[in-house]
C-alpha cells in the first residue's frame, strides 16, 4: 500500500520548529490582500457606479429597471420616481430599481 500512501515516520529531532510569527502574520496580512482585491474593490466599485446612477436620474431620461422594464422617467422624487412604460401607462419604483439609464431614443428604436 506505499504506493498510493507514503509512510510518515517519527523523527527523533527534540522539538518540531514552530513557524515563525512574522511568518503567520505575513500569511495573513497576503490572505486579506487577496480578499480585499478580488471581492470587497469590485464591488465598492459596482456600488459607487450604481449610487452615481441613481442620483443622475432626472425628468425625460430613458431607464431600464432590474426587472427589465424600459421606460421615460416622468417624476423624480427623493427616493421614488415615475416611469411612463406605454402612452399613459406609469408606474411607481423605487430608485435602486433603475439598472441601467439608457441613450435617448432607444425605446423608440425598440
Amino acid at each position: 500500500m506505499n504506493f498510493l500512501f507514503s509512510t510518515a515516520y517519527a523523527q527523533d529531532v527534540g522539538q518540531a520548529q514552530q513557524p515563525s510569527l512574522a511568518y503567520n502574520l505575513l500569511l495573513f496580512g497576503g490572505m486579506f490582500f487577496l480578499f480585499w482585491l478580488i471581492l470587497w474593490r469590485p464591488q465598492s466599485k459596482r456600488a459607487k457606479e450604481h449610487r452615481d446612477l441613481v442620483g443622475s436620474i432626472s425628468k425625460g431620461d430613458e431607464v431600464m429597471t432590474s426587472g427589465g422594464l424600459l421606460g421615460k422617467v416622468t417624476k423624480v422624487n427623493e427616493e421614488y420616481i415615475a416611469v411612463e412604460i406605454s402612452d399613459g401607462v406609469q408606474i411607481k419604483l423605487q430608485k435602486s430599481s433603475v439598472a441601467a439609464a439608457l441613450p435617448k431614443g432607444t425605446i423608440n428604436q425598440i
